[in-house]
């Protein structure tokens, strides 16, 4: 019974361990576009509550959503886990990333490992609750790619500087991906397009910035990334081209016709207006405070964003 004690909680341990250095929280920057991509690519046409059964009404719903979230919690949690692990090396020189859990010895890779690949096993468990719940096998049959993207990050900047515009597809697929798994035959409307768009520009856009950090460290050890590439003045303005290009790509949702009988009014415009007000405040921090602005710039005011883009948006399908 010891034994068996003690080995639960080091394994309860561990699970603390990676959910604090991978930040579980930040899963908020890519979930309420995956939520709402589902929502656009549903079904709310008169009546739709009161059709009885699973699969129909609250319960659909209910269910079809909570498996969005667990795909994407565990989705997230598998990348960034491979990050850290790929990273383990670089981690451990630079003094930024030296108390990362692999990279500290924390967590072994071992550890690392089985925690990567049983979120990978959650993932790919519910996506095939959605074949069979709601016969739908595309999320299935495309869990294993989706799963060899996102992992693709961790070392694209070993041989590109635009590894900061993969991690943006990485979450870019999130709405698309959702919608996928709703109804296939809305997954790729234009509404769902541009806003796989915003997100790539978004992400990538703040990700250039958030590199800035390492700009000396990537150069010093042959790591690919914008900042190192053309510096900290030429990748401000890459990443304020990136935000432009966001802001319009979200400003084209907003004026566009989702499928029926979804439809688009002032509340995504308003979206629109706040998330481009964000992004313009996140570069006049970084211009008047630099780096030392950052922890406001990258995770509170892109937090936000994602939240009102998210609510708005959803509102405004259901309503």
């Amino acid at each position: 019974m010891t034994v068996t004690s003690s080995a639960s909680g080091r394994a309860v341990e561990r699970v603390r361990v990676a959910a604090g250095d991978i930040k579980l929280s930040h899963s908020v920057f890519a979930l309420p576009f995956a939520v709402l991509g589902a929502v656009l690519a549903m079904d709310f046409s008169d009546g739709w509550a009161q059709r009885g059964g699973w699969g129909g009404g609250w319960s659909r719903l209910a269910g079809q959503l909570g498996l969005v979230i667990v795909c994407m919690v565990a989705a997230r949690t598998w990348a960034m886990l491979v990050n850290r692990l790929a990273d383990a090396r670089f981690d451990a020189a630079n003094p930024r990333t030296a108390g990362r859990a692999v990279a500290s010895g924390r967590l072994t890779a071992l550890e690392g490992w089985a925690l990567a690949l049983a979120a990978a096993g959650v993932f790919i468990a519910a996506c095939g609750a959605f074949w069979l719940l709601f016969a739908n096998a595309w999320p299935l049959t495309l869990s294993l790619p989706v799963l060899g993207w996102l992992a693709l990050y961790s070392y694209a900047k070993r041989f590109t500087a635009l590894c900061h515009l993969l991690l943006g597809t990485a979450l870019a697929i999130s709405p698309i991906a959702a919608a996928l798994a709703i109804d296939p035959s809305r997954a790729f409307s234009t509404p769902h397009l541009l806003l796989a768009a915003f997100v790539t520009c978004w992400v990538a856009g703040f990700d250039v910035i958030y590199a800035l950090q390492d700009e000396q460290f990537d150069r010093r050890t042959g790591l690919h990334s914008i900042p190192a590439k053309v510096g900290a003045r030429g990748a401000a303005w890459i990443a304020r081209g990136l935000h432009v290009l966001a802001s319009a790509a979200l400003l084209g949702v907003a004026l566009t016709d989702p499928p029926a009988p979804a439809r688009f009014g002032p509340l995504m415009l308003i979206a629109w207006g706040l998330a481009t007000a964000l992004l313009i405040a996140e570069h006049l921090v970084l211009i008047r405070r630099g780096l030392a602005g950052l922890p406001l710039a990258f995770f509170t005011l892109n937090g936000v964003l994602s939240l009102i883009v998210g609510a708005l948006g959803v509102v405004e399908v259901v309503r």
